[in-house]
């Protein structure tokens, strides 16, 4: 695995991962009974902690990027080789 491919595999897994992440622990306005007013929209998250969140997407991405750049390093999976003919 080349060093931009590890970089783009990195970054594909973080966006995922925090996807996957941001809805874990989040309370609405209307689940906390907080009126929001005019224009407000109650279903908005009182807290949402991104900066935890952000932190935790990334300790759970470098644990995944590791074990997948193990299982490609020493060759548990064999990934198919391209084509000659796309080179």
């Amino acid at each position: 695995m080349s060093v931009f491919t590890g970089i783009a595999i990195y970054l594909t897994l973080w966006w995922t991962v925090l996807f996957s992440v941001l809805p874990l622990g989040v309370v609405s306005h209307a689940e906390a009974g907080i009126d929001k007013g005019d224009g407000g929209d109650p279903g908005a998250p009182v807290d949402p902690k991104l900066k935890k969140k952000f932190v935790t997407t990334t300790i759970i991405t470098t644990v995944l990027w590791v074990i997948l750049f193990l299982v490609l390093h020493f060759k548990l999976i064999q990934l198919p080789q391209v084509p000659a003919s796309w080179r």
